[in-house]
């Protein structure tokens, strides 16, 4: 195929899921969803994201409940039980849930993300993460790892699990009447990992999954967390503030691909942005302003304070930006706003209304013109394959965005018109890795 018949790049397009809406007053918007222990509304949020073409839906998650936090990290169902049940009410929209590498285990892991794919027909994804917030551990009973051991911890958790799911080859389950063989013993493999956080012995009780194994989600914006991107995972989440930023850390990504032996195109790079569409700019921004109004200063200080990883309550939200150290926790949220405060000499009342917005992710406000056009011209500037969509309120607000913006980006022939297959690796053009081979064959 000549480059003049090539296929036309299009962009990505995943959800991110949080039930009251990524603003953190979302819920009080009228006529919004405002319970994330709903799987009614979730269904409902989920159908609206399949009808949009959407590649996937990703549910970020926490393991601690704050009052004070956004109401969708206080209050939630558990994401692989909620996405199970939502496997069954859809036919095609990826399904990703997060789960911990400092928190968990690798078989746990491996075998509820298997089974996920095998109740979805093929589109489950692990959103990988090292669980940033240090309050977590008292829920587990440990004390909380540095940044940089809960990344060495994740190489070696992200590989095992990976492991595990090599453990069978195609075609092992064989179930022949005739000759009352169930399972073909040379095609399943014990995996015998024994390394310096985790010895596992394998194999999953559990048969190679519909994709070969589910797409793996990363969101790390730290050079550990790039690293191990560029090594294991299939779609990485960034957060980003203005194109020339993205364009670097697109760049930047991309460029650690090959030692890998890996290429661009088998990573996609999604920043998340907070669309807040109108059919006017007039209408967007009335949104907007009707959201900022929810808003309390008591409200700014403490997500100040969850997202710097530093006591934020003794300065003044009208004063400068204080010199703090990026946080150990929340490390790519912190750095991308500590130095756009900087760059742009903002007030921590401005940080904080644009962390309100969308908790540090990109605000992107205006018409459904408008938004696409930005989308567009991020999009082939290679500052982004795609968009992490983070609605600042459901229904509406995502109802906005699939009724206005993505005809426009389908009628540019940006984006899918329809789905062309079942998986998501099919969404994502990414092929079905065959399993490496692990350890010794099992007698069964």
């Amino acid at each position: 195929m000549t480059a003049s018949s090539a296929p036309r790049r299009q962009m990505h397009l995943g959800l991110f899921i949080l039930g009251t809406g990524s603003h953190v007053a979302g819920w009080r918007y009228p006529n919004a969803f405002d319970r994330f222990e709903s799987i009614d509304q979730v269904r409902r949020i989920a159908e609206i994201a399949e009808r949009g073409k959407f590649d996937l839906i990703f549910m970020g998650d926490n393991l601690y409940a704050d009052p004070a936090a956004h109401p969708s990290y206080t209050s939630r169902l558990e994401p692989l039980t909620m996405l199970a049940a939502i496997a069954m009410t859809t036919s095609r929209i990826g399904l990703g849930a997060t789960a911990s590498t400092t928190y968990g285990d690798p078989f746990s892991t491996a075998r509820a993300f298997a089974s996920l794919d095998h109740i979805s027909a093929g589109r489950a994804a692990w959103n990988a993460v090292t669980t940033a917030n240090p309050v977590s551990a008292a829920n587990f009973g440990r004390n909380h790892p540095d940044h940089s051991l809960r990344y060495e911890i994740a190489e070696e958790f992200v590989s095992t699990v990976k492991g595990l799911w090599d453990c069978w080859d195609e075609g092992a389950i064989v179930a022949d009447r005739e000759t009352g063989v169930y399972i073909d013993p040379a095609k399943v493999h014990a995996l015998d990992h024994d390394g310096t956080y985790f010895q596992v012995k394998g194999p999953l009780n559990i048969s190679r999954s519909p994709q070969g194994q589910p797409v793996v989600l990363q969101a790390g914006g730290s050079a550990p967390g790039q690293r191990l991107a560029a090594r294991t995972a299939d779609v990485v989440f960034s957060v980003v503030q203005d194109m020339g930023e993205a364009q670097k850390q697109y760049a930047a990504l991309k460029a650690l691909l090959p030692p890998f032996g890996r290429r661009p195109e088998d990573v996609t790079m999604l920043p998340g942005v907070m669309p807040v569409v109108g059919r006017t700019a007039r209408e967007a921004f009335d949104k907007l302003a009707t959201l900022q109004s929810f808003v309390s200063e008591t409200n700014a200080l403490a997500l100040l304070s969850d997202r710097f990883g530093t006591d934020m309550s003794g300065y003044d939200l009208d004063g400068p930006v204080p010199e703090i150290a990026t946080s150990d926790s929340y490390h790519s949220f912190s750095s991308v706003m500590l130095a756009k405060a900087r760059r742009e000499n903002m007030s921590l009342r401005d940080v904080y209304n644009l962390m309100a917005a969308a908790r540090g992710h990109w605000v992107l406000c205006g018409s459904a013109v408008e938004v696409a056009d930005t989308l567009q011209t991020w999009f082939e500037a290679r500052a982004a394959d795609g968009f992490n969509i983070m609605p600042p309120y459901f229904p509406d607000g995502f109802d906005d965005f699939v009724d206005l913006v993505v005809p426009i980006l389908q009628e540019r022939g940006l984006f899918r018109a329809d789905y062309t297959g079942t998986t998501l690796r099919d969404h994502l053009g990414l092929s079905r890795p065959a399993p490496a081979r692990n350890g010794s064959t099992v007698s069964v």
